[in-house]
């Protein structure tokens, strides 16, 4: 019997309808638009505004995406991870809110937080699901509405992030096609750089933790921006190397959508030249969970079989990696 493998066999995609650009940022903050994107390359990013909207209502729509594109019925979904730092609530997992929204009364399922790695690290364990023959169909949507957690009265952060989810789904392959291989990786003495500082069990939440605006992402940008570049770009080639692989044998390099030049140094270290890697952070901004799927989802009719591309990432606590992938379709 030929290996089973996990392939990805559609993709759905979803950003809010609401614009915020850099001039825009102008009237809120100390900051224009060629400072953001000389350091950052944004110009604008999509943010969930209506009110009562949270992360799964930027969730369910990716997946009905899929189920629409594969005729497919929510019933048949054995599992859904969600990858966000951005929950509907603290408990229950916006996996499961999501599964009631969309009608997949069958499936069970869970949230994995590895901030901006958090795509990869569901990617992996929901390909493990597959792989081991007990499940046919899981679903792995990565969508964060970093709206709900961004300061837009700090000018390190408010500038970077928007709101978006990106889904796929994962089906068993025996030709070859699909995941086939993932180094994650971790740090945990990162997070003093890049964390939220209350709202967990270390620092809960109270009228002094809310004034102090404790519960906003927090980053040491210069620190991060250093750590990322080495992290992402190492374990780019590092997966190359192991595999027996160059850069010219990959067709597209699907970045974490963090930083332009974070971007570049690893395409550069891989040796990918600039027009075999997806880029869309000038329109979304760091979607955090949702941006290598939401880059899937827009380049998906350039993909073809058979093409060899390389997922990387890198979020705060740290969490890094990347996963070498086969398109199937």
């Amino acid at each position: 019997m030929n290996k089973i493998t996990a392939a990805i066999t559609a993709i759905g995609g979803y950003v809010p309808e609401t614009i915020l650009t850099n001039a825009e940022l102008e009237k809120m903050v100390d900051t224009n638009d060629e400072w953001i994107k000389t350091r950052t390359g944004i110009s604008e990013r999509r943010i969930l505004k209506e009110p009562g909207k949270a992360t799964s209502d930027l969730a369910a729509p990716a997946i009905q995406e899929i189920l629409a594109k594969k005729n497919l019925d929510p019933t048949e979904i054995d599992c859904i991870i969600c990858a966000t730092v951005t929950p509907d609530m603290v408990f229950p997992a916006t996996a499961n809110i999501v599964a009631d929204k969309i009608g997949a009364v069958n499936a069970w399922g869970f949230d994995l937080n590895a901030a901006c790695s958090g795509f990869l690290y569901a990617l992996t364990t929901g390909a493990s699901f597959i792989e081991s023959g007990r499940y046919k169909k899981v679903i792995v949507v990565g969508a964060d509405k970093m709206s709900a957690i961004v300061d837009y009265t700090d000018r390190n952060t408010c500038i970077l992030f928007g709101d978006g989810a990106g889904a796929v789904l994962l089906e068993a392959d025996t030709n070859g096609f699909g995941i086939q291989d993932s180094l994650l990786k971790s740090d945990g003495s990162g997070r003093d750089f890049l964390h939220m500082k209350a709202g967990g069990s270390l620092r809960p939440a109270t009228v002094e933790t809310v004034m102090a605006k404790e519960h906003y992402a927090f980053q040491e940008g210069k620190t991060v921006f250093k750590f990322a570049v080495k992290g992402m770009a190492d374990v780019s080639a590092e997966l190359l190397e192991k595999n027996n692989l160059t850069g010219n044998d990959i067709a597209w390099l699907v970045p974490h959508q963090a930083n332009l030049r974070i971007i570049d140094a690893t395409a550069d270290r891989m040796g990918i030249s600039k027009e075999k890697v997806m880029i869309n952070i000038q329109r979304y901004g760091n979607t955090t969970a949702a941006t290598i799927p939401l880059c899937l989802w827009e380049w998906e009719s350039q993909l073809k079989k058979g093409d060899n591309l390389v997922f990387a990432a890198f979020g705060g606590g740290f969490t890094w990696g990347a996963t070498l992938v086969k398109w199937a379709y």
